[in-house]
């Protein structure tokens, strides 16, 4: 009866998805004046079809807590014994599943948008709600008609296959959701860039009202991805934080493609400039989403994160994509003609620096989105290639480097115009921090070009990210200008980190025997015993690893090499000791006939530096977020209080004439 339930709620929320998209549709249509009467369900239909799809939702969580064998998508997707935590997570560890819950997350934003929004124009507002339903009612259609995650069983099954094992962390609880999300409020600034380009509306009134989707968008991504690699680094046991892996650089082309819409949408919500960018740039965010759901969920790649489905589901989003981007992109051409241009403004200001930055981002993009769809095209034609670091981090240097650098200076110059010359000590102390950063790593050995210019550029960015603030009382200083401090500091950490990992880690690998110790930098690392464990649905060869930094007090480490039984896959869990300048990761293999056992073990300095940065980017975010609120709250109720004020004084009628005197 759950499913039953969960699949009513799913059909239900379609036919309202269509009401939606037809009712703001009727809103467009109706002539100068009059008012379509099927416009009025347009808002009321968003609310109800919200509340639908997460009661879905919530049916089909329900069905993977109890196990319900009878369920296709849960017999094939988990496991009686599973723990419960992972029987909750494999929910959205599963094709059927994840869209469900992109559906839901999509309806339940387009909800609150209606419930909620009353600063747009209403015509503008019934455009936008006509577009999100448009985008909805299409994947209703995927998930209805070629993905049913309620399918039942014709004899339910004894026991479940079971959720691949590499998804049995807790890392599925957090990194699928937040991208999910931030997926999502890509697409709700996509409505609102189109349903502000029908109407014509795209102004600084607009943009205050898109920002806040646009920055918690880009938040969600970038915690996203945070969580993703730190979970990659610890799960996979290849020690590394970044693969560019294709289905890893689907999440990173919205991140960039989101992080150019932000600042684009700011200049205009500031200083109405921009307009037609920040469309384009609305547009470009949503079809990178789009492009990632394609590449994840076509069958074209072979990746630990994609999921393998047949490729008709494939096509179906093959379709999708061409019918919303391809669509969006010719309404873009036909109506950007209208769009009224904003202020201007000269190369040498704060704008000017925005959009230098946004056509470095571009061109990153660019260049990631190459570098992922060209060996699936020389795979069309037989031809087998593999594209890495070897292209991304030198082509990607080539614009981020400059990018980096006009970022640490873009917040001091002013809006509109500015000249260098007045900002001359601030590009004398930044140009100084790193030259004077490169010599000073340069003068203890000789480490690849790429990380010492980023070890130059953190210690840039991070003096520069304060540079803003200086001369200013801090209790003066708006929170949404902390946020921006923040985030930018939080680059410069995660760079870094990047360029310490890059630059000084050392690896070892060796066979060792029980007793037998391995030297890597200070530490000295002792294998004591390797013992068979089980856990509760695994078994396990786990080591015991005593780690000694300059012959201190030992650490115990104990990395495991897994054998799962449903479905049977083997692991590398890895072992970590975090210290503050780094981290120890320690990996155990297999036993050879000598008895000695497969050692592998990595010294990362500064490591952690990467998420922690990742973090305070996403702390900077929140703080803009909350900042940007406390303005538009501020600026509403000082209208409203002017609004009463008028209201007051047309109630009075006109003053009554003074006698003379």
């Amino acid at each position: 009866m759950i499913a039953e339930i969960g699949l009513a709620a799913l059909w239900l929320a379609a036919a309202l998805a269509v009401l939606q998209m037809i009712s703001g549709a009727a809103a467009l249509r109706a002539g100068p004046g009059e008012t379509n009467p099927l416009a009025i369900y347009a808002r009321p239909a968003a609310v109800v079809q919200a509340f639908l799809a997460v009661l879905a939702f919530a049916m089909l969580l329900r069905s993977f807590a109890v196990t319900d064998l009878s369920l296709k998508l849960v017999a094939t997707n988990s496991h009686s014994m599973k723990p419960f935590i992972y029987k909750l997570t494999g929910t959205w560890g599963n094709h059927e599943g994840s869209m469900l819950l992109w559906v839901g997350v999509l309806a339940a934003s387009g909800g609150l948008l209606a419930a909620f929004e009353r600063r747009l124009p209403e015509l503008t507002m019934h455009a936008t709600l006509a577009v999100q339903g448009f985008v909805a009612l299409g994947f209703y259609a995927f998930l209805l008609l070629s993905s049913n995650p309620f399918e039942r069983l014709p004899v339910p099954a004894v026991e479940g296959n079971g959720l691949n094992p590499l998804l049995q962390d807790i890392g599925l609880a957090i990194h699928p959701p937040t991208l999910y999300a931030g997926y999502v409020g890509l697409s709700v600034a996509f409505s609102l860039a189109m349903g502000a380009l029908l109407t014509r509306e795209v102004n600084p009134a607009f943009a205050r009202v898109m920002r806040p989707w646009v920055l918690g968008a880009w938040v969600l991504l970038t915690l996203g991805i945070t969580a993703g690699s730190y979970w990659a680094y610890y799960e996979l046991g290849w020690g590394g934080w970044w693969f560019w892996d294709p289905v890893e650089n689907a999440s990173l082309m919205p991140w960039l493609a989101a992080t150019a819409l932000m600042h684009s949408v700011s200049v205009l919500a500031a200083r109405d400039a921009l307009r037609t960018w920040t469309i384009m740039l609305g547009v470009l965010a949503f079809s990178m989403s789009m492009l990632g759901t394609f590449l994840v969920r076509s069958g074209v790649l072979t990746s630990v994160h994609a999921f393998a489905v047949d490729p008709e589901r494939g096509a179906f989003i093959l379709g999708l994509l061409g019918l919303y981007i391809g669509g969006a992109f010719t309404i873009f051409a036909l109506r950007a003609g209208a769009v009224a241009e904003g202020k201007r403004f000269a190369v040498t200001s704060r704008e000017g620096a925005l959009v230098f930055n946004n056509v470095m981002l571009s061109a990153i993009l660019a260049i990631v989105l190459l570098g992922t769809l060209y060996p699936l095209l020389t795979e069309a034609f037989d031809v087998r290639v593999s594209v890495g670091p070897p292209y991304f981090n030198p082509a990607g240097a080539i614009f981020a480097i400059p990018m980096l650098l006009v970022m640490a200076v873009g917040p001091l110059l002013r809006w509109k115009s500015d000249k260098p010359a007045r900002i001359q000590f601030e590009l004398m102390l930044i140009a100084a921090l790193v030259i004077g950063m490169i010599a000073l790593v340069s003068f203890f050995g000789q480490f690849p070009l790429l990380p010492l210019l980023g070890l130059g550029l953190a210690a840039a960015l991070a003096v520069a990210a304060f540079l803003p603030l200086r001369g200013r009382s801090l209790k003066r200083v708006p929170v949404a200008t902390w946020g921006m401090v923040l985030a930018h500091f939080g680059i410069a950490v995660s760079l870094f980190g990047m360029a310490c990992e890059g630059a000084f880690s050392e690896e070892r690998l060796a066979a060792v025997a029980p007793g037998g110790t391995e030297q890597i930098g200070d530490f000295a690392v002792t294998l004591e015993a390797v013992t068979p464990i089980a856990g509760p649905n695994w078994t396990a060869m786990e080591a015991r690893l005593a780690v000694s930094q300059d012959g201190g007090a030992p650490v115990i480490l104990t990395p495991q090499a897994r054998s799962f039984w449903s479905p049977p896959q083997s692991t590398s869990e890895s072992a970590l000791l975090t210290k503050w300048n780094g981290q120890l990761y320690a990996v155990i293999g297999n036993q050879a006939e000598d008895g000695r056992w497969q050692v592998r073990i990595w010294w990362k300095p500064f490591v952690t530096f990467i998420w922690y940065g990742g973090l305070l980017i996403g702390f900077g975010g929140i703080l803009s977020i909350v900042g940007r609120m406390r303005v538009d709250l501020k600026r509403r109720a000082a209208s409203t209080k002017g609004a009463q004020r008028r209201a007051d004084v047309e109630a009075l009628g006109p003053a009554a004439p003074q006698p003379a005197e």
